[in-house]
């Protein structure tokens, strides 16, 4: 006589799994039509930059920005911007400790 086998039910993580694909795929279409979407509108209308114009000439090195864009160098520095202009000293940061200090720590 056969032997009759005992059906092992299915276990649920199979439709979780097969959830998570299911989610994970309809995410994918949604971000591409969005993309798709952003590059099919129109372009936002803006201000015009002349000097940016492809029929002018690119800057060279010698020419310099226009006036009402150059800083002034006799202008005065308040303290505040000193102190934050001021480089950074100290000791470099490091992932590792500075040699010899496990020997010098006691065990207090």
């Amino acid at each position: 006589m056969a032997k009759h086998k005992k059906h092992k039910p299915k276990s649920r993580t199979a439709g979780v799994s097969t959830l998570r694909r299911v989610v994970l795929a309809a995410t994918g279409v949604a971000v591409g039509l969005f993309g798709v979407l952003l590059a099919r509108r129109k372009p936002v209308e803006g201000h015009a930059a002349p000097d940016l114009a492809l029929d002018k000439p690119r800057p060279e090195a010698g020419d310099r920005a226009p006036q009402a864009f150059r800083p002034d160098p006799t202008a005065p520095v308040s303290a505040a911007e000193r102190e934050a202009l001021r480089p950074a000293t100290g000791p470099a940061p490091s992932i590792v400790e500075p040699r010899g200090s496990m020997a010098s720590q006691t065990g207090a």
